[in-house]
């Protein structure tokens, strides 16, 4: 079963165990990046894994691979050696593993490791992705029954992503450790155990001196509270969100911590995907259950969908989608929650006689301008690009216009509500005021469905200017509800 191993890149062996002693609940193994510490320091590496108290993986990273290491292969073979030369029957006193590189062959260190029970990691680093027989070339490097062979590489689609799956399916019997590097591969490291992999690496955040050991590595913090690595089985259900780039999205929050309630063997994770296909050819491979899908997929997952919900069909837009026989079904929970939080803060039973300013015309903008229509109110459709104001305004007979000064001075008859529904002004660039040309005058009432800031930009300015406002931080959580509902068949726990 995975274990969680944290890698240690500081510059001195005081400061490797200061963060080991502060991670300590979270982890189970941890890597020493020898490469990483400073020249005087690497001759002290043997008695590390005494100071540790846990099993310790040693690594020296040459730069090719992505470490530090520059000194050459002698100056790396010199400190291997050192690191063993004076193993001693207690296992607690040696390195509980050595990674030694596919073309680093030490038949001599490679025994002594062995005699001592140290284990070897036979691995290589592709920061060019996959090669084209990937497979091929780890079945070639298992040399002796007992390593365990390694491949990192970067991941730069989902459907890189689920080549890595399908090869740790190939190889189910066999130890292995499998890593997509980058972000869009956080997957591979949530599904270790999926994977197989016989340790998930990780590395610290928030310690400016602790740079991470590779690309995408997450928080052991994060892995074990938030993803519950240590709770959840190989078969855990799998459920997540796509979306792009997806850094400010919380529903892996609300999802995890349902499932931690329930004591669910359930995960919920992002698939950050420039496109839909990939994902979807990923959803396959591992086995997803359903998952939620924000910008900018909501228009463009349609076409994959085997039945839609009324909602989803009307407005043009899905945000959900969970697994049925033959294939995958849409709905749109992003209409509802919208609806019924702003209903709920303006205090009234429909939106009547309200004028409306929708800002945005990609799918969040379409599950709102279908509810105010479908709740009796007028609005004005207001993007960057007049086409598609108009095609989503067309339907409804709704009024449109660009985010110009001509749309500014529209937004006069429209300017009871007004809902932002557009990225702009979403970390991590908050500065950004889609509305920066139009003038409040304190009688608006304005939501912005972003929840990350809490306070937008745009909202900050309106709530000066004497105006209601409210965030998305309640309709995503209405909305996630229904989801649950969707995901599970029964209601939210009440609790």
């Amino acid at each position: 079963m995975a274990k969680i191993c944290l890698c240690l890149t500081g510059k001195t062996l005081e400061r490797d165990l200061e963060i080991l002693n502060k991670y300590r609940p979270y982890i189970d193994v941890a890597e020493l990046r020898a490469d990483c510490l400073s020249n005087e320091e690497r001759f002290s590496i043997r008695r590390f894994p005494e100071l540790a108290g846990l099993p310790v993986v040693l690594s020296i990273r040459r730069k090719q691979d992505g470490g530090q290491f520059d000194f050459g292969e002698n100056a790396r073979i010199v400190l291997f050696s050192m690191a063993l030369a004076f193993a001693e029957t207690d296992a607690r006193h040696n390195f509980a593993y050595i990674d030694l590189e596919e073309d680093m062959e030490l038949p001599a260190l490679e025994e002594a490791a062995r005699a001592f029970g140290t284990r070897i990691i036979r691995s290589f680093h592709s920061m060019a992705g996959p090669d084209s027989d990937l497979l091929g070339r780890m079945k070639s490097m298992y040399r002796v029954g007992d390593e365990i062979v390694k491949a990192a590489v970067r991941a730069d689609s989902l459907d890189d992503v689920a080549r890595l799956f399908q090869i740790a399916r190939i190889l189910e019997n066999k130890e292995k450790i499998i890593i997509g590097m980058g972000d869009d591969a956080l997957c591979t490291r949530v599904l270790a155990k999926k994977l197989g992999s016989h340790l998930c690496y990780t590395s610290v955040k928030g310690e400016a001196d602790f740079p991470p050991a590779a690309p995408g590595q997450i928080d052991p913090i994060e892995l074990d509270g938030l993803y519950r690595f240590r709770s959840v089985t190989q078969d855990a259900e799998i459920y997540g969100i796509l979306g792009y780039p997806l850094k400010a999205t919380s529903s892996p929050i609300f999802f995890n911590k349902v499932f931690e309630r329930e004591n669910k063997d359930a995960m919920y994770i992002p698939f950050p995907s420039r496109s839909v296909a990939p994902f979807f050819r990923l959803a396959d491979e591992i086995g997803l259950r359903g998952a939620s899908v924000t910008v900018p997929h909501k228009e463009s997952v349609l076409p994959y969908l085997a039945a839609k919900s009324y909602e989803a069909e009307a407005a043009g837009a899905c945000n959900t989608i969970v697994r049925i026989e033959d294939g995958w079904s849409g709905y749109n929970t992003d209409a509802g929650g919208f609806s019924s939080s702003l209903l709920d803060f303006i205090g009234k039973k429909d939106f009547k006689g309200g004028r409306f300013t929708i800002v945005g015309a990609g799918g969040a903008a379409r599950a709102v301008a279908f509810e105010v229509y479908k709740r009796k109110g007028r609005a004005l459709i207001l993007n960057r690009n007049r086409a598609r104001a108009q095609q989503l305004a067309s339907p409804y007979r709704f009024e449109h216009g660009c985010l110009d000064a001509d749309g500014f001075r529209k937004m006069k008859k429209f300017s009871d509500i007004i809902v932002q529904t557009t990225s702009v002004g979403m970390e991590p660039d908050t500065a950004d005021d889609p509305l920066r040309g139009y003038r409040f005058t304190g009688k608006e009432t304005v939501m912005d469905i972003i929840y990350k800031p809490e306070r937008t930009a745009l909202l900050k300015r309106a709530a000066e200017a004497g105006c209601r406002v409210q965030n998305g931080a309640d309709m995503l959580r209405r909305q996630a509800i229904t989801q649950y509902r969707i995901f599970f068949g029964k209601d939210y726990p009440e609790d």
